[in-house]
This record gives C-alpha cells, structure tokens and sequence, in this order.
C-alpha cells in the first residue's frame, strides 16, 4: 500500500475549484463509474464541446482525472488515488469540527458555577422575595 501524502495548498485548492461546478462534480461521478470519451460526455450537456473539454481540462489539472488518447478519441477515467487523498482532507475537517462541536456541548453541558446562583439570589431578593 502507498502511503498517502498530504494535499499542498495548491493542490487543495485545485480540486475544491474543480469540484465548486456541478458540470464537473457529473463529469467526475460518470468517469468513476466508467472510462468515457470526452465526446460521449459532452453528448448529454447542454454545452459546446469545446465547453466541456475545458471542464476535463480543469478536473485533469487537479489530477482527479486522468485522460489517454486512444486513436482519435480521448478517454477520461477518474483517479481513485487523488479521490482518496481529498477525502482524507475532508476526513480531517470533519473530525476537527466534530471535535469542537463536542467541546462546545461539554461546555453549554456543564452545571452552572456558584456565582450563577448568587446571581439568582440577588434576583430574588432585588424582587421582593
């Protein structure tokens, strides 16, 4: 098994940027199901080819694509190993706010200090009581 490296910064954002479209977000689930021609992707959009060529370009930039050229076709397939490393990233940030969101319920959780009482007792007293 190949160790993992962490993302750099460019690289985290490369692939935040190419997954901030959903054309891109659809190009990338299609090629994990599959290796596709970048023709037949561009058949079920909306868009020029020359569109999503660029949308493949920006996905194979941030390396969550991988495209090789067979005969007069280019095929797009989706890199599992860069997939991984950016869900290892968001595993991170998933923890890291899982933790403090925990830290937070300790927090409202805990019982309040003697000075809250006192402060219910001046109430009390300030009322009448």
């Amino acid at each position: 098994m190949v160790a993992q490296r962490e993302l750099s910064e460019a690289e985290v954002d490369r692939v935040f940027h190419a997954l901030a479209t959903s054309t891109r977000r659809d190009i990338l689930r299609r090629t994990i199901e599959r290796e596709q021609s970048v023709s037949t992707l561009a058949a079920d959009y909306e868009m020029s080819f020359a569109a999503v060529q660029k949308h493949v370009a920006v996905l194979e930039a941030a390396n969550l694509i991988v495209k090789r050229a067979e005969g007069r076709e280019r095929l797009v397939r989706a890199n599992p190993e860069m997939i991984a490393r950016a869900r290892a990233l968001l595993a991170r940030y998933e923890e890291l706010w899982r933790s403090r969101i925990a830290r937070l319920d300790d927090l409202l959780a805990e019982t309040p200090r003697s000075g809250a009482s006192d402060n219910s007792d001046t109430k009390k007293n300030e009322q009448g009581d």
